[in-house]
């Protein structure tokens, strides 16, 4: 399944080791000890989702401060990190921060949802898989720019390497422009954040439709 040259271990390290402009956040830099759990948290999810083999991918933007900036796995929040059938403590996942409730993340939220209603086994990931957030302004997001998505592009082919995925889906507009670039095929849908929630959605929907009547699936559970 997995190309040998690469493995996940490689692919964490090469994330904790891309260096990012300050107001870009790399959660997985060896810089904090902290680090290490989302470091941790990352290799638990991508072993998890081989053991389903998923033949879809979710591509969003980037991760927001409320969201995988804190655990380090793609569409989670510290509640569903520890609470969402898919994830908890019993499966190897932890929280940086032991006290105070456990924040919760819009996006991360409405997409594991969908997911869970239609049964989809899909890999989750961001065209910019770091936190870009206004400057000296941690607990903020903002779109990613051009330059910015560069940085994103490398390992977004070696999932698709690692993964044998079939359909792509891109979550918003740069996303679609990330996999425009890179020539990869995609089944576009709304960003679900500023308003979106209907129309994203609306369109996982009709992906759900589509892909039951090609009979495969996109990995359905």
């Amino acid at each position: 399944m997995r190309n040998k040259k690469r493995t996940f271990e490689t692919f964490v390290d090469d994330l904790a080791q891309t260096k990012t402009p300050v107001n870009v956040h790399n959660q997985y830099s060896y810089d904090l000890k902290e680090n290490v759990i989302r470091r941790q948290n990352l290799l638990h999810y991508l072993y998890q989702m081989e053991k389903l083999a998923p033949k879809l991918l979710l591509v969003a933007e980037a991760p927001g401060y409320r969201g995988s900036r804190l655990t380090g796995v793609p569409f989670t929040s510290e509640y569903l990190l520890m609470h969402h059938p898919f994830f908890g403590a019993e499966r190897g996942y932890e929280l940086v921060k032991q006290e105070g409730s456990l924040l919760k993340e819009a996006t991360a939220t409405i997409i594991r949802n969908v997911l869970a209603e239609y049964q989809l086994c899909a890999m989750g990931w961001n065209a910019l898989p770091f936190h870009p957030h206004q400057t000296e302004q941690a607990k903020t997001n903002r779109t990613p720019t051009k330059k910015e998505l560069l940085l994103g592009e490398q390992p977004l082919l070696d999932l698709l390497e690692l993964f044998p995925i079939e359909r792509v889906v891109a979550v918003g507009n740069k996303a679609a422009d990330s996999l425009d670039k890179l020539g990869i095929d995609y089944y576009k849908v709304r960003h679900p954040a500023q308003g979106g929630k209907n129309q994203f959605v609306e369109g996982m929907l009709e992906l759900n439709q589509i892909l039951i009547q090609n009979n495969r699936g996109g990995g359905h559970q």
